[in-house]
């Protein structure tokens, strides 16, 4: 897989980063870029916003996942804060994660709450390692499909986990962390159901989504859990609470203390610690690129890795569960205009004073409007745009899409992972086999040939690599997912100055959903910047996998040749606009 441009020679003179600048938190970036009064306005208004919409959810997941609401207060203040502190993305949030509900309810269950904290520093440990020996690089490489199908499962194991305080379902044991013994525990206590606690939850949600629809800058989660406190209190409804479940909540954190340990104890949740980190890194790096594709800015992998460990080991000495970036919390924040991550850390701070104010208030909240939340959560997370497209997209992304899906729900999370990992690259090697026999023109390596050739050769334009308004780049091989970072991290920096970008796909045999994913994300940054991105030379195929993952005009326009595409963007701009995008092959 290579990409080559007029301009290519300058991304080889580049000198090697040092150590220091790679591991430099931005917040030391943005304070060397100037940093000023409007600045710091901006960030408070961004962090108290994110501190809002933070405060239920972090007492929602916590709950989840089997411990005190207060422990994912803990996780949300100090390892927030860690994680905008020493982070390498400019406008990430770290907390209590929806993704770890079932990791951290089948640790709790298996080795308790001192096993989650213990396993939760150990993953801290791993993930600093992890980031010093630049393995997030690598992390990139998982492909879509996967991360998809283990993000549609966590969302249906959420879904599951709380359809007992949405209903008030009573259990005569404990209720099962496993999907199915949990389906079946549930629907034998039917008998039990609380009207009460389901008119609450159903609400609650009618209000979030109402409130999302026709007020989004309103902070509907909040609103709805206060209001279904209020309703609670003085209508005296029969229902659980955070007060009656669990006393209520404290008004201050704890005193930092070291986690229970023995090497019995390590070895035991090593496993747990294990998917905690894998988790932990896959969810903070996709959460910085969402970041990177809505500001245009550029995260730094391995330095974010650190700070996710640091957090973690941060969040376990104050009793804490598992911190990671946030994708919801981390577009909230950017949406409310942070300039950078002094917003992430004023949201810890907000929270803070959030628990000294509003404890005594907490004990009054519901549990079933703490599990509407996350039921909101669930629905949100499931991508089920981006789940039907890849199941219509090939027979291969289905399988590695469905495989990691059901392992996720009905086996294990990791599993899930790994073995959709392992099958995405079966996948792919079946692809470059199929390619080799059946694209003669297009061979996955190309020969050699003489300079005289037989007559494709064609004079070198130097017009194009001095042109200030437009950027031609060849992509050259497969194009799938253990290179989609590469190539979209190139794609994504170049063009900013340019009036338009030509991506030229002559040579390029195929290219699976990864590819075609980051490509869109590239297509969606241009136009919103106002660069009019060209593709040429697309086969049929590769053209159908573009189109299918959201590559379509007016994002981006399809043309036979360089040439025609070059001509076309030196047209009057109303010839562009009405120009009908030509037949592929």
């Amino acid at each position: 897989m290579s990409i080559t441009g007029e301009h290519a020679g300058k991304l080889h003179q580049l000198r090697q980063p040092t150590f220091t600048e790679l591991y430099l938190p931005k917040l030391v970036t943005v304070w060397r870029e100037g940093y000023g009064l409007s600045d710091f306005r901006a960030d408070v208004f961004a962090g108290l916003t994110v501190a809002i919409v933070a405060l239920p959810l972090s007492m929602a997941i916590a709950i989840a996942s089997g411990v005190t609401p207060d422990r994912g207060l803990y996780t949300a203040v100090v390892g927030g804060f860690i994680v905008s502190l020493l982070g390498g993305s400019r406008f990430q949030i770290g907390g209590p994660a929806g993704a770890f509900i079932v990791l951290v309810a089948v640790t709790a269950e298996r080795h308790g709450v001192d096993g989650v904290i213990l396993a939760t520093m150990m993953a801290g440990v791993v993930l600093i390692a992890a980031g010093l020996l630049r393995i997030g690089t690598y992390i990139k490489f998982i492909p879509y499909p996967v991360t998809v199908g283990f993000t549609a499962g966590i969302a249906v194991i959420i879904f599951a986990s709380q359809l007992r305080d949405l209903s008030g379902i009573t259990l005569a044991g404990k209720e099962p962390s496993e999907f199915v013994p949990k389906l079946v525990a549930l629907a034998g206590g039917l008998n039990t159901i609380n009207p009460s606690a389901i008119v609450v939850a159903v609400v609650s949600i009618a209000i979030i989504a109402a409130l999302r629809r026709l007020r989004p800058s309103w902070p509907g989660i909040l609103i709805a859990v206060v209001l279904a406190a209020i309703a609670t209190a003085v209508l005296s409804l029969p229902i659980e609470t955070i007060g009656s479940r669990f006393g209520g909540i404290p008004r201050e954190l704890p005193s930092p203390v070291l986690p229970a340990f023995s090497l019995a104890k390590a070895k035991a949740v090593l496993p747990d610690a294990i998917s905690f980190a894998l988790l932990a890194a896959i969810e903070s790096l996709l959460s910085a690129v969402v970041a990177d594709g809505m500001t245009g800015r550029r995260h730094r992998s391995n330095c974010e890795l650190v700070a996710q460990g640091a957090a973690n080991i941060g969040a376990a000495l104050f009793g804490g569960i598992c911190v990671t970036g946030l994708i919801a919390r981390t577009a909230t924040n950017i949406r409310a205009g942070a300039r950078g991550p002094l917003a992430g850390m004023l949201h810890s701070v907000f929270l803070l004073l959030f628990m000294v104010i509003a404890a005594p208030l907490a004990s009054y909240i519901p549990l079933a409007a703490l599990a509407a939340v996350l039921v909101v959560v669930a629905w949100t997370m499931a991508e089920k745009q981006e789940f039907a497209t890849l199941l219509r997209s090939s027979w291969g992304d289905a399988v590695v899409l469905l495989a990691t899906f059901l392992l996720t729900i009905f086996r294990d999370l990791t599993e899930g992972i790994l073995v959709g990992f392992a099958l995405g690259a079966v996948l792919f090697i079946h692809r470059m086999a199929e390619m080799t026999g059946i694209e003669e023109r297009s061979p996955l390596v190309a020969d050699d040939r003489p300079d005289d050739g037989n007559g494709e050769r064609v004079r070198y334009d130097s017009g194009l690599a001095v042109d200030r308004d437009v950027l031609v780049y060849r992509i050259t091989g497969a194009f799938f997912f253990g290179a989609a970072s590469a190539i979209g991290g190139v794609l994504d920096g170049i063009a900013d100055k340019r009036k338009a970008l030509v991506v030229d796909f002559a040579a390029v045999p195929f290219l699976d959903s990864t590819a075609a994913n980051v490509l869109g994300r590239v297509a969606a940054k241009s136009h919103r910047q106002g660069i009019r991105l060209f593709i040429t030379g697309a086969s049929p195929a590769v053209r159908r996998a573009l189109l299918t993952h959201g590559v379509t005009p007016p994002l981006a326009r399809y043309r036979e040749t360089i040439e025609r595409a070059v001509a076309d963007i030196k047209a009057a701009p109303g010839v562009n606009a009405s120009a009908v995008d030509e037949p592929v092959g």
